[in-house]
């Protein structure tokens, strides 16, 4: 039996939903069991309070940390103790299988602000959320954790499979379900349900979960267990590709160099090759190079007649094809205005850097930002050389992109480096 103790100054919440449907009926068969804990039982004033004025002032109210720890001493065998928080670790159907191995949890249900920090310390609690949602109590997100965990007790959904087959059990949503009759308004059930052949069902079945978690939650893809036969089919679907909107720009002028004096630095074959690569891999709608150096202009175009026209075009021609995403200009304004020409839109433009903006400047921007961006309009990418872009330079940028890595200490990707997890994080196929 799985026995969960829930915490609430709201008791009677609990009246309609616990004694209904499946839940009646699995507390009638021994599998659950509940008890429920009011704070206000262990108040000692005639108002029974079990709140207080946060310290250091601020909108809203506290629960108290001495009512709320009576409620939770006088619990036997607490088990796992959950407090449903909107800061908390996500509650996932991963989650509801390891509470659904548990004989006792203890759910916590926060009214106000939240619960007093020191309770944390006295107790092992774990906040657990139901959503990025902000709720009048904890009470209706526990619902959802007591079900989805309930119904993983043997015995509870009856047909053992039903509790499994079904979103999120094998890290995809679930395809869809058909009933009769066999047509309804004109929209006939798909043949191959009605095939009897159980393979081609099968098949069917796991490429309409691909098909659903793609179009619906696209993120559950980066977890999820795929199959060969799943990522062939997943690389063969008309699935939105926001890349195209998105332009590189490669500024070696006005850039920073030794002692922080902007100037121009050198244009390097590699920087180009591998910067063209990652455009082309990521779908990109372009990449240009920004110098306005004669002699760099001149070995820009070498280096691109070569491996687009000469003899290479045709020994690697997957380079070549990256390369002719390449497009010279002198600055970035003229970046600006080829993007302009070919979109339609004048694009946002966007400074990367590894530092923080200043307080002064305006916030920095998310990748995800970015990747929502995309699917209305152009957006234009500055990397800059040397040790970054210039004053003159960020200048010319409506806004700055996060820094990759700040945390680390040490901070100085190259930017071939940078340019490829910059884009993986905008453009991640599960992005």
């Amino acid at each position: 039996m799985l026995h969960f103790h829930l915490v609430s100054l709201f008791p009677e919440f609990y009246n309609s939903p616990l004694s209904t449907a499946l839940m009646a009926k699995a507390q009638e068969a021994g599998l659950i069991a509940f008890s429920r804990h009011d704070p206000r039982d262990h108040a000692c004033d005639r108002h029974r309070t079990t709140d207080d004025r946060p310290y250091g002032g601020g909108p809203g109210m506290v629960m108290l940390a001495e009512t709320l720890a009576a409620s939770l001493r006088e619990i036997p065998r607490p088990g796992r103790m959950l407090v449903m928080a909107p800061s908390g670790r996500p509650f996932t159907q991963t989650l509801a299988r390891e509470l659904a191995q548990e004989e006792n949890v203890t759910i916590i249900c926060g009214r106000y602000e939240g619960l007093d920090g020191r309770l944390f310390d006295a107790f092992p609690l774990e906040p657990v959320s139901v959503g990025d949602v902000v709720l009048n109590g904890g009470e209706t997100a526990s619902l959802a954790v007591i079900e989805a965990v309930s119904r993983l007790v043997p015995g509870f959904m009856g047909k053992e499979a039903s509790g499994e087959d079904e979103s999120f059990s094998h890290g995809l949503l679930e395809y869809p379900q058909y009933t009769r009759p066999e047509v309804w308004e004109g929209r006939p059930v798909p043949d191959v349900l009605r095939g009897g052949n159980h393979a081609a069902i099968a098949a069917w079945r796991r490429q309409e979960s691909l098909r659903m978690t793609l179009e619906h939650r696209p993120d559950l893809l980066e977890e999820a267990p795929l199959s060969a036969e799943d990522a062939a089919w997943l690389e063969s679907r008309p699935w939105l590709r926001p890349g195209h909107n998105l332009f590189a720009c490669l500024v070696h002028y006005p850039v920073l160099l030794g002692g922080k004096n902007p100037g121009a630095s050198s244009l390097t074959n590699l920087d180009i090759h591998d910067i063209a690569r990652t455009s082309r891999t990521y779908g990109l709608g372009g990449f240009y190079v920004a110098t306005p150096l004669e002699d760099q202009a001149r070995v820009l175009s070498d280096i691109l007649r070569h491996w687009t026209a000469g003899p290479a075009a045709a020994h690697l021609p997957d380079r070549a094809e990256a390369l002719r995403l390449v497009r010279h200009v002198r600055v970035i304004e003229e970046a600006i205005e080829d993007v302009a020409a070919r979109t339609g839109m004048r694009p946002r433009v966007l400074a990367t850097s590894a530092q923080w903006p200043r307080k002064q400047e305006a916030p920095s921007i998310p990748p995800v930002q970015v990747r929502e961006w995309l699917r209305s309009e152009p957006v234009l990418l500055c990397f800059g050389t040397g040790r970054g872009l210039a004053p003159e330079a960020l200048a010319q940028c409506d806004g700055r992109l996060r820094p990759l890595r700040f945390s680390g200490g040490y901070n100085h990707l190259s930017v071939r480096a940078a340019a490829a997890i910059t884009l993986d994080r905008i453009l991640g196929d599960f992005a």
